[in-house]
């Protein structure tokens, strides 16, 4: 297998500006991770993370290389209607804050997941910890498939060694270090790509008509920064099928921005490990409330780029465009940009890249699954060593994932549609817990699996053109039936007896 394809135009100085970011995360994360010698302080940091460095560290997280390549790409296609879907996250956040944190330190959670066991039983609690494996799994095969492609790109590699790099740096680190190493590197991660999304803009000021205020009005002038889709009138012909449809329409978009944005950060333990590294419940909400701002100004600077992009090539027409437009951004970064840049764009992607979901794969597994059902009353050094060998399990299955999704497209919106399969089941029981007093727990294996596959029959009928039914509808079905299938099945098959308990009886 030929590895290297030569097509990179990286120079020495490139690599060296990237050899210096690695070297730096590295640094901090085998110098954070040096005393992690028990499974609270490999899961939890000891909860002595600051508020600071967790924000910084969610929002690395939450970004990933999906946002610093796909994001582009998709302003650059589309516009900026994607901002609706963030629009709604900042309500989310807020009901993340007061209703599902609290909850989580009321029971001293080291996963999210010890909750569901909490509020109605083990085999909720094992159900929650399933769904959050496949979606987990396979959002994160497509983040490390984006990241991957990108860096082949700017590189001059194959897909192949480069997704090799990424799970090799990954396991290392994240193995010796646990939760300290990802929050610190998460730090360092997040000053990179800001740096490298900066920097971009810069030179795409320099490139185009008119600077950085010339990109505004082409893109403006193009359609490319509409931001709300008002969607049909009531009275206009075919007014259901096209909200059926268009996930784009703004009180649509907004929704599941709301709802999606719950469950992605409220019932996946990936980003709410973050949340649980905070010393108090207070200061665990604050670093919530604080996220958003965070979040929004990385966005801005990738939408920025998506429209710059687009002008770009509207203004050089013989620029030669990549093969897949979801590569315009790392393709125009190895073809256009100078030394040194194209090293700070490259660092950027694999310093997102990078920040991989081993840690909270693994903490949910050693916590919800091998704790209470493969071995019991180990002591901590075994459960430790468990969880370092499983880092390195849950790589290898990323890797081979990653590689499976290399031949997809339209990156940005594959991710949440595999996360409106899952996310609306674990929301809708999750809420089931927190704001009301069914007893079921049985009832919820079933509600959850059944909504999941009805979600998974109307995705793949939509991809194949039998149904049109938008994939922003998936996490609001999902939630909203596993929440009333699970309360009509409670008194069959429950019993509303008195071994399932309730957080409102506590």
């Amino acid at each position: 297998m030929n590895w290297f394809n030569g097509a990179s135009n990286l120079t020495a100085i490139d690599y060296g500006v990237v050899c210096v970011s690695i070297a730096v995360l590295f640094a901090i994360g085998f110098w954070m991770g040096r005393e992690e010698n028990s499974t609270q302080a490999f899961f939890l940091g000891n909860r002595k993370i600051p508020v600071w460095a967790a924000c910084l560290s969610f929002v690395a997280t939450e970004v990933s290389a999906v946002t610093i390549i796909s994001v582009p790409a998709t302003a650059f296609r589309e516009n900026w209607e994607y901002l609706q879907f963030f629009l709604g996250s900042f309500g989310a956040r807020i009901i993340l804050a007061f209703f599902f944190i609290p909850a989580f330190y009321k029971f001293n959670c080291t996963t999210i997941y010890e909750f569901l066991k909490h509020r109605f039983g083990p085999e909720t609690q094992y159900a929650g910890t399933a769904f959050f494996f496949v979606t987990r799994l396979l959002g994160s095969g497509v983040r490390l498939t984006v990241a991957a492609k990108a860096v082949a790109v700017l590189v001059g590699w194959n897909l192949v060694p480069t997704i090799v790099l990424f799970s090799i740096v990954s396991m290392l680190y994240i193995s010796w270090g646990g939760v300290k190493a990802v929050i610190w590197t998460g730090v360092w991660q997040a000053i990179s790509f800001l740096i490298g999304g900066l920097a971009t803009i810069w030179f795409l000021s320099t490139v185009v008509n008119g600077g950085f205020f010339g990109i505004f009005h082409a893109a403006n002038a193009a359609g490319k920064l509409n931001i709300i889709n008002w969607g049909p009138r009531l009275s206009d012909p075919g007014f259901f099928k096209t909200v059926l449809g268009d996930p784009n329409i703004w009180w649509l978009a907004t929704l599941n921005g709301f709802f999606g944005s719950m469950a992605a950060y409220g019932t996946d333990h990936e980003l709410m490990q973050r949340l649980l590294t905070l010393e108090t419940r207070q200061k665990s909400q604050k670093t919530t409330l604080l996220t958003p701002l965070a979040g929004l100004l990385v966005l801005l600077v990738h939408l920025i780029i998506g429209a710059g992009l687009f002008v770009f090539y509207q203004q050089h027409p013989a620029a030669p465009l990549p093969a897949k437009l979801d590569d315009i951004f790392p393709h125009f970064a190895n073809f256009e940009m100078p030394a040194f840049l194209r090293g700070l764009v490259l660092g950027s992607v694999i310093m997102a890249s990078i920040d991989s979901p081993l840690g909270s794969l693994t903490a949910s597994f050693v916590t919800d699954i091998y704790k209470p059902l493969i071995r019991k009353n180990e002591d901590d050094r075994h459960y430790l060593l468990v969880a370092r060998v499983m880092v390195i399990v849950f790589g290898l299955i990323l890797g081979g994932l990653a590689y499976s999704f290399s031949f997809l497209n339209g990156f940005l919106w594959l991710a949440f549609k595999i996360g409106g399969i899952t996310f609306g089941s674990l929301l809708g029981v999750f809420l089931l817990g927190l704001f009301t007093k069914v007893k079921s727990n049985r009832a919820n294996i079933v509600a959850m699996i059944a909504m999941a596959a009805v979600n998974l029959a109307l995705l793949t009928l939509t991809e194949k053109g039998v149904v049109n039914v938008g994939w922003t509808w998936l996490v609001l079905i999902g939630t909203f039936g596993t929440m009333g299938l699970s309360w009509a099945l409670a008194p069959t098959m429950d019993k509303l007896n008195d071994e399932v308990r309730s957080t409102n009886d506590e």
